[in-house]
This record gives C-alpha cells, sequence and structure tokens, in this order.
C-alpha cells in the first residue's frame, strides 16, 4: 500500500513540473507555437484540396482508336494528346493546365456510349471531342444536350449538325460540300450518267441520301445505286451490276477498308470507268490498302494531305505545316485529314474558352457559335448559330492519286 502511495505522489508532481514549465517557462515559445499552427493546417487543407485555380481544365474525348475506325482514331488521339503537352509547356489555359481525357470506344457502338456516360457523368469534362465515326456520334450526341456539355465531333455526316442541335458542333467537312465537290468535277468532264455504291452505316448512308438527292438536282442521271456492308471485302457483284448501266462515273461513299477494296475489285473486272471517292480516304492509308489500284483516283480532301502544293498566300499553309513537322516529331509518322480534324476541334475549344476567358460549358457553348475567321486544318471556320461545321465547299482540293501520291486535279 505504501508503495502505490509512493509512485502517486511522484506522478502528481511530475504532472505538477509540466504545467508549472508551459505556464510559466517560455512563453515566446507557446506564442510561436500558437502562431505556426493555423498556417500548418491551411498547408495541410492545400494539400488535400487543391486550389480551384490550380484545377486542370478537363476536355473529354472519344476516338476509335483500335478497331476497324483505327486509321481514323489513331492519329486523332495522338493529336489531342500532342496538344496537351504543347498547350501546357506554353503556359496551359487562363492559367491552368488542360487534361485531355481520352477513351477508345474499339470502333464500338456501345463502348462509344459507355465512354460517353463517363465523361459526362464521372470525369468533369467542360467539353467533349470526338467521336471518331458518323454512326457513333449520331448515337451519343442527344446526351449532351441533357448533360449540357458542347460536343465537337470530328465525323464528317450531315446528320451531325443538321438539323443544327445547339450543343453539338463538328469539324470535317460536310457530306453536302463533298458531294457538291465530286458532281462539279463530273460536270466539268461532260459525264451525265452516274452510279454509286456506298456503305451501309452512318457515314455511308448520309452520304448516299444527298447523292440521290444531289445527282438529279444537278442535272445528272443516276443509273445505279449498290450498297454494301462495313465488314465485306469484296464487292464483284456490286460493280458488275454498275458496269451493265455503262455509267460515266462511279462515286463510293465510305471509309476503309471497303473503298480500297472496291478500287482492286474494280481493276480485277477490268473496269475503266473514272472512280470517285469521298473525303473519308483522304489519308495515305488508303493509298497503303489499295496499292495500285488507288492509281487514277479522285476525291475532295482537305488541304493537309498536300500542305506543300498549296499557294504560299493561302492562310492555313504555314499552320498546316506547322502540325505537320510537329506530329512527325513527335510521332515519327505522317499526319491524316483525321488527326487533323482532332487538331481543330481541340483548338476551336480552346479560342471559345479563351475568347469567354471561362470554362464553364455554357459559355464555351456560346462562344463556340461566335468564333469567325479561324484558320483550322479543315478549312477557315465560321459558325453561327445556323451553321455549327462553319465551312464551304471551298475546304476542299480535288485531288487525284497519281504514282502513289495526292495531287491537285486540274
Amino acid at each position: 500500500m505504501a508503495r502505490k502511495t509512493w509512485w502517486y505522489c511522484c506522478l502528481c508532481m511530475l504532472i505538477l513540473g509540466a504545467l508549472m514549465a508551459f505556464g510559466c517557462g517560455d512563453e515566446e515559445a507557446v506564442e510561436e507555437a500558437a502562431e505556426q499552427t493555423p498556417a500548418a493546417e491551411a498547408e495541410h487543407a492545400e494539400e488535400a484540396v487543391p486550389a480551384a485555380g490550380e484545377e486542370p481544365i478537363r476536355i473529354g474525348a472519344v476516338f476509335s482508336a483500335t478497331g476497324p475506325a483505327s486509321f481514323l482514331g489513331e492519329p486523332e488521339k495522338n493529336t489531342v494528346l500532342m496538344l496537351e503537352e504543347t498547350i501546357n509547356s506554353r503556359g496551359g489555359l487562363l492559367g491552368r493546365d488542360i487534361e485531355i481525357i481520352v477513351y477508345d470506344d474499339e470502333t464500338d457502338v456501345d463502348k462509344c456510349v459507355l465512354s460517353t456516360d463517363k465523361l459526362l457523368e464521372n470525369d468533369g469534362v467542360v467539353a467533349v471531342v470526338g467521336p471518331s465515326t458518323s454512326g457513333n456520334t449520331l448515337a451519343i450526341m442527344d446526351k449532351f444536350a441533357t448533360a449540357e456539355i458542347p460536343l465537337v465531333s470530328c465525323a464528317a455526316a450531315e446528320r451531325i449538325v443538321q438539323p443544327v442541335s445547339p450543343w453539338v458542333f463538328k469539324t470535317p467537312q460536310s457530306d453536302r460540300h463533298a458531294v457538291t465537290r465530286i458532281l462539279n468535277h463530273v460536270i466539268a468532264q461532260w459525264y451525265t450518267k452516274v452510279a454509286i455504291i456506298t456503305v451501309s452505316d452512318g457515314f455511308g448512308q448520309a452520304g448516299r441520301a444527298v447523292l440521290q438527292e444531289l445527282i438529279p438536282a444537278m442535272g445528272l442521271e443516276l443509273v445505279a445505286d449498290e450498297v454494301y456492308g462495313p465488314e465485306d471485302t469484296i464487292m464483284t457483284a456490286q460493280l458488275t451490276s454498275i458496269n451493265d448501266q455503262n455509267p460515266d462515273a462511279i462515286i463510293c461513299w465510305g471509309t476503309n477498308p471497303g473503298p480500297a477494296a472496291i478500287a482492286k475489285n474494280r481493276v480485277e473486272l477490268g473496269i475503266e470507268t473514272p472512280l470517285y471517292m469521298s473525303h473519308g480516304v483522304a489519308s495515305k492509308k488508303f493509298i497503303e490498302l489499295a496499292g495500285e489500284a488507288s492509281e487514277g483516283i479522285m476525291l475532295p480532301a482537305g488541304r493537309l494531305i498536300l500542305a506543300e502544293q498549296i499557294a504560299d498566300e493561302n492562310p492555313q499553309k504555314q499552320l498546316l505545316l506547322d502540325y505537320i513537322a510537329e506530329y512527325k516529331a513527335t510521332y515519327d509518322a505522317q499526319v491524316s485529314s483525321f488527326g487533323g480534324y482532332a487538331w481543330d476541334a481541340v483548338m476551336l475549344v480552346v479560342t471559345a474558352i479563351e475568347m469567354g476567358q471561362s470554362a464553364d460549358p455554357t459559355d464555351i457553348r456560346d462562344n463556340l457559335e461566335k468564333i469567325l475567321g479561324f484558320v483550322g486544318t479543315g478549312g477557315i471556320f465560321n459558325f453561327s448559330a445556323e451553321d455549327h461545321n462553319g465551312l464551304t465547299e471551298d475546304a476542299f482540293e480535288m485531288v487525284i492519286i497519281e504514282n502513289g501520291e495526292w495531287v491537285i486535279a486540274e
């Protein structure tokens, strides 16, 4: 019992000594500690929750980086990641970094829908660029009005922007302008009878509708109208049927690999009728796939694939040469029109943010509609409330493939 009492007394004396030292010993140390505590707490708070000004501006992207449309999506993905690095190295946007969140839809519409839902519901993006294909864009575009977040598509179908959806824009030149450019070239050659062969996906059928409308409207006769599937690799039956109608020109509307197969089948069948393609094959990949069968094929294309051939005074020329040089230095690869569509999409969003000094999605949407004279890879964009593509037929050059290279057609 005496031992317990002794330990108890010692403990009380130790506690009393500590209290006296704290209360009377080093008042300056106590005051210093009191002053430092709020600062330390603030420092930890900043580490836990970044200041609003330091949060990146997040832009979403959905591309077909793999799958059948990877020739579209891979250069698009590469381009936006290159732009992210370039913009951030120059100080970012509104004093903040940008972060481009890229999903690969694998050229699958269901995966495109799931990726879009992630971007709109979970990732805090202020705008979305892509998808790569018209079918995937048409499948998701209604979601953006509900989310009130702008979409700038990298797909070409006119139906994406006609009728106008307030929250949806696109960068590729429209089907109608491409068809008009082809048919004007057809007329200039004194051809009168035209056959068409189109793929049965969103891009092909949108183009088919415009061809069916404009061929008779421009005084030409539609003598054959054939369709093939996206997975088809042999189209000799359709081409034989077309040849039986003795057309003056054939127009194929689709994206690789179908058009390359059609080019080969035409040569195999000995058909010499001039063949036009859509702007959906305006990449070196088409020439690689079609090989010698691509020789002499004509199509409307943006100026990116023949930048060195355009006049020095053209306002696009220096931009195109700079993009080509940066892409080649970054990826050691050739550019394509499709990567250019992604460049335009991101930079249009960036321009809209800079115009309004705001990364609010509604402000971005409003300022996209006000963009005039924007020099892009696909042309010079003039948006309005009535026009969410902003390009005209003048965005195209008619090109012909000669010796495996693109050449401006006379």
